[in-house]
């Protein structure tokens, strides 16, 4: 009981050392910040971190910020889920058919090697701006997610399986608990690739399409007029709301997948 609540204790001591050294560094950052903008002494070029919070204080409490925030969050997560849910199926259904692998291995190639911006021009010609940003995060986190399954799945403890069938354990018991416990590791590194990738990529399609009410649109006119505190605030936006669902996303993903080895 001693050696756990010391255990505890310890953990606690880390974690809070961890948290300060992250915070410290970050302070370093934004002092570097403030120190350059200082120097240059031109906001169109380099906006201070005062300014750009000025900017974000105006802008939450108004309705359009909100909306605009919405709209983005509800597309570009749309995407992502969809990338998702289609890479998992399509993963776990190649692994079982080499002829279905063989016919997707062309399309992944070209989703991971074509440039995001060459997609998002050329799906301009079929697709409305307004839902550009699904279409693009999919062809982003698609090909990640399809990947690091497919060999995750490949890469399962063949004793287990022949363990398993000698003790005919069902094919649902096989997949629950060991081809999503062997697989799980591989499956959470994509989605940490893919979550980063899905804000760049949506955001970017939406910079490009100029959807109206959308940050890329936000992002777009500050660039025109040039208004650097604008651009900033809403990059801290995308920042933030970014980090915010992935640790949401990856805590929810780890419950469930405690839960379900049980």
């Amino acid at each position: 009981m001693i050696s756990t609540t010391h255990d505890e204790a310890q953990n606690n001591r880390l974690r809070w050392k961890s948290y300060t050294i992250r915070i410290l560094a970050a302070a370093f950052w934004i002092l570097v910040w403030q120190l350059a903008s200082m120097w240059l002494k031109q906001e169109i070029l380099l906006a201070s971190p005062v300014s750009v919070v000025k900017k974000l204080w105006q802008l939450l409490p108004q309705a359009d910020f909100w909306k605009t925030v919405e709209f983005s969050f509800v597309r570009i997560v749309s995407g992502f889920l969809l990338g998702l849910f289609a890479g998992i199926i399509l993963a776990a259904a190649a692994c079982g058919c080499k002829v279905l692998e063989i016919l997707l291995a062309p399309v992944v190639t070209v989703m991971k090697s074509v440039p995001v911006a060459s997609f998002i021009i050329l799906c301009l010609i079929w697709i409305p701006s307004r839902n550009l940003s699904v279409f693009i995060t999919f062809l982003m986190v698609f090909p990640a997610v399809y990947t690091n399954v497919c060999q995750g799945i490949r890469e399962t403890d063949r004793e287990l399986l022949e363990m398993a069938q000698v003790f005919q354990v069902s094919f649902g018991r096989k997949v629950r608990y060991i081809y999503i416990s062997q697989a799980t590791p591989y499956f959470l590194a994509a989605c940490r690739l893919a979550l980063g990738l899905c804000w760049k990529a949506g955001v970017a399609a939406e910079v490009i399409g100029i959807p109206g009410g959308s940050i890329g649109e936000k992002l777009y006119h500050a660039k025109i007029y040039l208004n650097t505190p604008d651009l900033f605030a809403w990059t801290i936006v995308i920042i933030g709301i970014s980090v915010l669902f992935e640790k949401l996303f990856l805590t929810g993903i780890g419950t469930l997948v405690e839960r379900m080895g049980k």
